[in-house]
């Protein structure tokens, strides 16, 4: 008898499945520039980084991809940031299919609705808004590729450039005037900075929020509870970001700068890493400061059912909420006036602690494989990739293989789920309803 897969393991199959597809198309020497294939790791690392929306590279996107390899590239992303149940469920209804209560399910566990009632209106509303957000970006964009690209370039740079960060994915086609350069060319350009920008916070607000907003508009005391949660937590972790990336390097990378160059870069250095992996300053001349606030600001990430990476943002919430109620001897964690339920405590906590243990093994062993690399470059890695970001201080390229290997499952890790790919090896099984007897230990 065959058993049935559950919601996890269903779209864990599934974005190996697309992998796997990705891999493929991109082995063919039609996707490379030399016409030969880029062999399986490069291709496989690649599909992997574009599915999963992450943007780790070790070949340089524009200089070893044709047109139709970037095609490719620019599909898996698409398909990785929207989520394939969706993008899925979105075409049987346009064919007018009938969507069942399994499509449902998968439809919840996959964008993380918080109930099952509407998900298909939902899903309806992420596929247009997305299109409609997609395209007003590639159009701003336009206006500065154009003129400096042609007609047929600017227009692809517009669309690829604008899909990739609204997904949060930081794959460029700059690599035709510094290869692995991205963005470093317009660090005081206001139009590409400002639509890169706002492209990556709202694909990164989640799916949920957007439904919020249609449906409210501006009447914020009837939002729910998560939508006030996210954009709280966005706009201090935007704040806050942009405030310390500046204090950490203005004697750095940000001396020389004129003031609007500065603004731009400090607060472009806080929206990226949560998480478009995108940059326009030089990553691997991060002061040491910068370099743990980027690690932070990677391993929070964005907000759940959206486009980004990272614990989210609700979940840095819960924990914060969960210490300060502890420190202050209260009962409940209660924030804008409602009281968190404790199985938001226990799957946040798990979800922190099951990333941040990801990424220290990860990192031990990648420093027992690459043992001439400075630490604090390996853990940039290794959270970037958890955390499905992409910024990189340039050592992806030189690593060994078996770190290449493990860059890979922890990209796939972080894109389904750290909890969630967990469970994907297990069983649900209907626990003991026997306990054994309680005996206290120290704390503390």
């Amino acid at each position: 008898m065959t058993r049935r897969l559950s919601r996890v393991q269903t779209i864990a199959l599934g974005f190996l499945l697309i992998i796997a597809a990705g891999t493929i198309l991109l082995l063919l020497p039609a996707a490379s520039r030399n016409g030969e294939s880029v062999g399986f790791l490069n291709a496989l690392f690649t599909a992997t980084s574009s599915t999963c929306v992450t943007g780790l590279v070790t070949v340089d996107t524009y200089t070893n991809w044709t047109l139709f390899g970037q095609i490719v590239i620019l599909l898996l992303i698409q398909v990785g940031g929207l989520g394939f149940i969706s993008i899925g469920v979105f075409f049987a209804i346009f064919l007018k299919r009938r969507i069942g209560l399994k499509e449902r399910n998968l439809i919840q566990e996959s964008v993380n609705t918080l109930q099952i009632g509407g998900t298909v209106r939902l899903v309806r509303k992420i596929v247009c808004y997305s299109i409609v957000i997609e395209g007003t970006g590639a159009l701003l964009l336009m206006i500065r590729f154009i003129p400096e690209f042609g007609w047929a370039k600017g227009i692809w740079y517009g669309i690829f450039h604008s899909v990739s960060a609204f997904c949060n994915a930081g794959f460029d086609l700059m690599g035709q005037f510094e290869p692995y350069g991205s963005l470093i060319r317009y660090y005081d350009d206001m139009l590409v900075n400002v639509v890169i920008m706002l492209l990556i916070i709202i694909g990164g607000i989640g799916f949920i929020v957007w439904d919020d907003i249609s449906v409210h508009k501006w009447k914020v005391n009837k939002y729910l509870l998560h939508t006030k949660i996210v954009l709280m937590m966005t706009l201090a972790l935007i704040l806050g970001g942009s405030l310390c990336f500046y204090l950490f390097e203005r004697e750095n990378l940000l001396a020389g700068m004129d003031a609007k160059g500065q603004i731009l870069s400090s607060v472009f250095g806080a929206v990226t890493p949560r998480t478009a992996g995108f940059n326009t300053v030089d990553t691997g001349a991060y002061s040491e400061g910068t370099r743990l606030l980027t690690v932070v600001l990677m391993f929070i990430g964005g907000s759940p059912g959206s486009t980004a990476g990272g614990v989210k943002t609700t979940t840095m919430m819960v924990i914060l909420l969960y210490i300060w109620s502890n420190l202050r001897n209260k009962r409940g964690l209660n924030i804008f006036g409602r009281r968190l339920d404790e199985d938001s405590v226990k799957k946040a906590s798990t979800v922190f602690f099951i990333n941040l243990l990801l990424a220290a093994v990860s990192a031990l062993l990648m420093s027992g494989l690459e043992q001439s690399l400075p630490l604090s470059d390996i853990l940039m890695e290794t959270f970037s990739a958890i955390g499905t970001v992409g910024i990189s201080t340039g050592i992806t390229r030189d690593i060994t293989i078996w770190s290449k290997y493990l860059l890979i499952l922890l990209m796939y890790s972080g894109r389904i789920g750290s909890m969630s790919f967990a469970l994907s090896f297990t069983e649900k099984k209907q626990g003991s309803l026997v306990q054994l007897p309680i005996e206290r230990i120290t704390i503390g």
